[in-house]
């Protein structure tokens, strides 16, 4: 990798400078659109203490889920996690901490990091739980509570279906789901992707994060796992 060349060869180059204790958010939307590779490679390396950002924990054996297997993860920040049967044990038995944040309150607080915004309002959550010890205030008669954002995750992994060297991404349908959102929210960022074309070969008016937000991109290749396969008799 050199100038503004993002690429790199190795999935130890990827995540080179990962650590016990760190905090990552992880893009996908149950297991569409996840970088599955990348997640291998955080089990392979053993990091332990991890505080993971993600719309939810991935299944029994695939996804997120297979860091939970090796307990890596110390604690979630969620908004759903119905497809884990190992994920709800550890909770249930107070192994693992879990933060349950609404859909849209998880994707504002991840895409406020990236913005720089230190919090927002959102009448989500009002009346509830989420609520407790928050500041409330009143607008156009009615109550919002204030969300602090997330801090800069020290690692965002993301994955895109088309990048050119310089780290453009490009994400393909359901898979643009909280990809674009956590891409700008990372100390590092790194892209796992389908294909990495020259500069130049990707239409600027499609891509969805520029380069500058992209720190290391990585070919991939993708099982692309489903949680409940239905198929016409």
């Amino acid at each position: 990798m050199s100038g503004f060349n993002k690429v790199v060869k190795t999935y130890d180059e990827a995540l080179a400078g990962l650590k016990d204790n760190m905090f990552l958010m992880v893009g996908g939307f149950g297991l569409c659109g996840i970088p599955e590779n990348l997640i291998q490679k955080v089990h392979d390396l053993g990091v332990k203490g991890l505080t993971i950002a993600s719309n939810n924990a991935g299944v029994d054996g695939f996804g997120l889920g297979i860091l939970l297997e090796k307990k890596q993860v110390k604690k979630m920040y969620s908004s759903y996690v119905g497809e884990n049967a190992l994920f709800e044990k550890q909770v249930l038995s107070g192994e693992l901490e879990l933060e349950l944040t609404p859909q849209g309150t998880l994707a504002e607080k991840i895409r406020a990091a990236g913005a720089g915004i230190p919090g927002f309002f959102t009448a989500t959550g009002f009346g509830t739980q989420i609520a407790e010890g928050k500041d409330v205030k009143m607008f156009n008669g009615r109550p919002y509570i204030l969300e602090p954002a997330f801090p800069k995750a020290d690692f965002a992994l993301v994955k895109a279906w088309k990048a050119d060297k310089y780290g453009n991404l490009i994400f393909r349908k359901t898979a643009a789901n909280f990809n674009p959102m956590i891409a700008t929210a990372g100390k590092i960022t790194v892209a796992e992707v389908e294909e990495i074309v020259e500069p130049g070969e990707l239409d600027p008016n499609f891509i969805h994060v520029p380069g500058i937000y992209v720190n290391r991109l990585i070919v991939g290749k993708f099982e692309k796992r489903i949680e409940q396969r239905t198929i016409k008799k």
